[in-house]
């Protein structure tokens, strides 16, 4: 949506987790809060899982940006439907990020190339398609908005980000 919460958290908890082994970035399907820094709550709970929050700023997802990931993952279903609607081409890339991390469990390490991050990683989004066989995200796929709540929710929401970034860098990373 606005990019200040859900979105800055995942980009730069992912970036922690990968390093500077795979490009993780942040946009919003709406543009309210372009050129904004994160949400003090949401830096907050990145700070506190060793994650920098510094630097970020706040921008609208561009049909572009789609067009070259490798990866797209959504806080909720309907994140994903704007996403497949301005790129229906993206469907078998894109997911909800709960969702992701749910089926990755489905994923045997095994069969995925060994050495090349990104033969690797494009092996393990495929996996994930194909296990998600054209099923959609389930309500529980998504994470709420923290945006105007307590730290509280925000720590909830962290944790339900990395419950996806600790799995899916173990298995890219082959750790």
């Amino acid at each position: 949506m606005g990019n200040i919460c859900r979105s800055p958290m995942a980009e730069r908890l992912f970036r922690q987790a990968l390093g500077d082994q795979v490009l993780s970035h942040s946009a919003g399907t709406g543009g309210w809060h372009e050129g904004e820094e994160m949400n003090p709550p949401a830096a907050r709970q990145v700070r506190a899982r060793g994650a920098d929050p510094e630097g970020f700023s706040a921008r609208k997802l561009r049909a572009d940006e789609i067009d070259s990931a490798d990866l797209i993952l959504t806080a909720t279903a309907d994140q994903f439907d704007y996403v497949t609607a301005l790129r229906p081409d993206s469907a078998e890339r894109t997911f909800v990020l709960g969702e992701f991390g749910r089926l990755l469990k489905g994923v045997d390490a095994s069969t995925l190339p060994a050495g090349d991050v990104y033969e690797r990683g494009v092996a393990l989004v495929r996996a994930v398609s194909v296990l998600r066989a054209g099923h959609p995200a389930s309500p529980q796929d998504d994470l709420d908005d923290p945006w105007g709540r307590g730290d509280q929710v925000f720590s909830r929401v962290a944790d339900e980000i990395l419950a996806t970034v600790e799995p899916f860098a173990a298995l890219l990373l082959e750790k």
